[in-house]
């Protein structure tokens, strides 16, 4: 029977059909992703297809609507008019279809279901990890995993793409957010096994800044909380080089091309004997949290929940782990607190603020 709120929907036989019968949802999603991408070759990668096969369902698409979707601005492809009315429906569309998934899935319970999860690209150490150990107790669960930087982390979050994101730092100055932190995430200085600072004790800063340095990419988080030490004692690193892999970084190190700044969690599989040594720097490591973050006021799934739970249950285990692989930096792997958005704290202290003077204002009365 159908509810009060549906007395104002109009039946399917009655809806203009012209676009349901002659478009399909693979040509909307193939579309949707040119425009978010801005690339056809991206969106073919995402979406695992050949590029004529992604310019054949565009072609496909614009015919039934009679106008162009798209438009080159020199090697950009740029959404018309009628693209851009196009991609607003999509979205739409899309949106409607998750959220019924999500509804499908909630009424299954965790026996089946879906979890999309966004993470920053040093927290591919970390995420599989934690996927592998939920899959074990929920092996009916999909997952869809997508490590990119950070920047476009941030951009996914903004369009609401996943479930849940990792990490390094919650985007509080970008978004309201809710943050939960899920692991230690200590940044050392890294150098090759022979580097002859190997071994010695409480090296300074100063002495370090003599050394060659590569970086990840500028805005990495990373590269942000290295520079900011540097600069709070009037110091900068001389970099040699600037790589956005990881495992780039670590070849160059072991290859004699200078010292880095990176996550511990990027030593987990050469362990403590690899030919990466961790150096023993004043102010070093600097203390960092993984965490898991969502959109605040977002509507979870049951999964993405259930996930929540399991990783922030996680923490003591992944920590004793840490302790256990590198017990001389025990004082340097902490637990976590939760992070508030500041925007949210901003609120919070502007409503004090109100309350504070009105209260002022009552006692003068």
């Amino acid at each position: 029977m159908v509810s009060s709120d549906d007395k104002e929907y109009t039946p399917t036989a009655e809806m203009p059909d012209y676009l349901i019968r002659h478009t399909t949802l693979r040509q909307l999603q193939v579309f949707e992703a040119i425009v978010r991408l801005g690339s056809f070759t991206r969106a073919a990668e995402e979406l695992f297809l050949s590029q004529p096969t992604v310019s054949m369902q565009i072609k496909k698409l614009a015919d039934v609507l009679g106008l162009p979707l798209f438009e080159h601005v020199g090697r950009k492809v740029e959404p018309t008019e009628a693209g851009l009315a196009l991609y607003k429906s999509s979205r739409e569309i899309f949106e409607t279809l998750a959220n019924l998934e999500m509804t499908v899935a909630d009424l299954k319970g965790l026996k089946v279901g879906r979890l999309r999860l966004g993470v920053v690209t040093t927290a591919k150490y970390l995420a599989p990890e934690l996927l592998g150990e939920f899959s074990r107790l929920y092996p009916g669960i999909d997952f869809a995993l997508k490590v990119t930087n950070r920047e476009r982390v941030i951009e996914r979050m903004h369009r609401n793409e996943d479930d849940l994101y990792i990490m390094g730092q919650a985007p509080t100055d970008e978004l309201e957010v809710e943050a939960f932190p899920v692991a230690p995430n200590p940044l050392v200085v890294m150098a090759p096994r022979d580097h002859p600072l190997v071994g010695r004790k409480n090296i300074p800063l100063s002495e370090i800044i003599e050394q060659p340095f590569i970086m990840r990419e500028p805005g990495s988080g990373i590269r942000d909380a290295t520079v900011r030490l540097f600069a709070r004692q009037d110091l900068r690193p001389q970099v040699s080089m600037e790589l956005g892999s990881n495992e780039a970084i670590k070849c160059a190190v072991v290859g004699g091309l200078g010292l880095s700044v990176l996550s511990l969690h990027t030593l987990s599989l050469e362990g403590t004997d690899g030919a990466v040594a961790i150096l023993d720097v004043e102010q070093f490591p600097i203390h960092r949290q993984w965490y898991i973050v969502h959109p605040k006021g977002k509507e979870l799934s049951l999964v993405a929940r259930t996930f929540l739970e399991f990783a922030i249950a996680s923490e003591s285990r992944i920590r004793e782990r840490m302790v256990s692989k590198w017990p001389h930096l025990i004082q340097h792997i902490k637990p976590g607190k939760k992070t508030a958005s500041r925007k949210k704290t901003a609120s919070a202290k502007k409503t004090a603020s109100r309350k504070k003077k009105a209260t002022s204002k009552s006692r003068k009365s």
